[in-house]
């Protein structure tokens, strides 16, 4: 094996996402990942991984979008066809529902693709170590 497959195998994805998911560093899993609701730190405040690397971008966005709407949408379905609420009710229901699921899952798959990066060694992760073998 060369030394660059040894170190990918460093980095277990499973774990990472996890770590993602909660929102945590994906190398410690102690510091914080975010500062703020979306906005990922420079680096990890108790382990020191760098952590400005990350090209999050749109994907976390489009994840929450699809979600959200497999998830919304065949519920809005069965509720209506089930329980013929009032159009206005139904609605009003159905958006804080949408709102605060999407409020929910943005910041937590915003980790889970930070993480895949890192675990991954993805737009720069895991460089310093490469060029120092």
């Amino acid at each position: 094996m060369t030394d660059l497959s040894l170190e990918e195998e460093d980095r277990p994805v499973k774990p990472a996402v996890l770590r993602g998911w909660r929102r945590c560093c994906p190398a410690c899993g102690s510091g914080p990942l975010l500062r703020g609701y979306l906005t990922v730190r420079e680096s990890c405040p108790v382990c020191g991984e760098e952590l400005h690397h990350q090209r999050a971008d749109d994907g976390p966005a489009y994840l929450t979008i699809l979600i959200v709407g497999h998830l919304m949408a065949p519920l809005l379905l069965i509720i209506f066809i089930e329980y013929r609420p009032d159009p206005l009710v139904l609605a009003s229901i159905f958006s804080v529902g949408t709102v605060a699921l999407s409020l929910y899952l943005l910041p937590r798959l915003k980790g889970v693709m930070v993480a895949i990066q890192w675990a991954k060694r993805m737009h720069g992760f895991g460089r310093r170590e490469v060029e120092a073998a």
